[in-house]
C-alpha cells in the first residue's frame, strides 16, 4: 500500500495470472518437454528435428478429422524445405520409427504413419513422463481440468494462427 492507503498496482510479476507468469510458465515447460526430447532423440540416435516429425505423424495418426499425415503436409508444419524432410522422413524410416503407405485412391500421395514396434519404444522411454503427467493431472478436479484443456485448446489455437499469419 502506499502512504496514501490507496493500494498499488500489482507488477506483472506479482499476478500469479498475469501474463508475465504464463509466459514464464509457458516457457519453463516448454524448455523441459525440448529438453525430454532432445534426450529421446539422443537415445535413438535421431535429430530433434525427427523427434518433432514423429511427434507431428503420432498426432495426426490420432486425430480423427485430419488427413494422414504426407510429406508435403509436414514440410509445411515443421517448416522445413522439402529436401530436408525427404532426409528426415528417410532417417525415420530406416530406423523403423515410420512407414510410408500409399494412398489408396491416388497412389502418387503418401502417406506417413508412426510404426508400431516404435510406439513401444516412445511408450517405454516417455512413461515417467506419462506418470507425472497423471500425477498433476489427479491434483485437479474434473472442472478445473477442463478449464486446463480449454486454455490448451485456445493456446494451440493462436498458436496456429500466429504459423498461419507469418507463412
Amino acid at each position: 500500500m502506499s502512504g496514501s492507503g490507496v493500494p498499488l498496482p500489482l507488477l506483472p510479476g506479482d499476478d500469479p495470472t498475469g501474463l508475465q507468469a504464463f509466459a514464464v510458465l509457458l516457457r519453463r515447460m516448454n524448455a523441459e518437454f525440448n529438453r525430454i526430447a532432445q534426450e529421446f532423440a539422443q537415445a535413438q540416435g535421431l535429430h530433434l528435428t525427427d523427434v518433432q516429425a514423429l511427434i507431428a505423424i503420432l498426432d495426426a495418426d490420432a486425430d480423427d478429422e485430419d488427413e494422414p499425415m504426407t510429406p508435403g503436409r509436414l514440410r509445411r508444419q515443421l517448416n522445413l524445405t522439402s529436401g530436408a524432410v525427404t532426409a528426415c522422413v528417410d532417417r525415420l524410416e530406416k530406423a523403423g520409427h515410420i512407414r510410408r503407405v500409399r494412398a489408396v485412391d491416388d497412389r502418387r500421395v503418401v502417406h506417413l504413419h508412426y510404426a508400431e514396434a516404435a510406439k513401444g519404444i516412445a511408450r517405454d522411454y516417455f512413461r515417467p513422463l506419462a506418470r507425472g503427467t497423471d500425477a498433476a493431472r489427479g491434483r485437479f478436479t474434473p472442472d478445473e481440468l477442463a478449464v486446463v484443456v480449454r486454455f490448451l485448446t485456445e493456446m494451440n489455437r493462436e498458436l496456429a494462427l500466429l504459423r498461419r499469419d507469418a507463412g
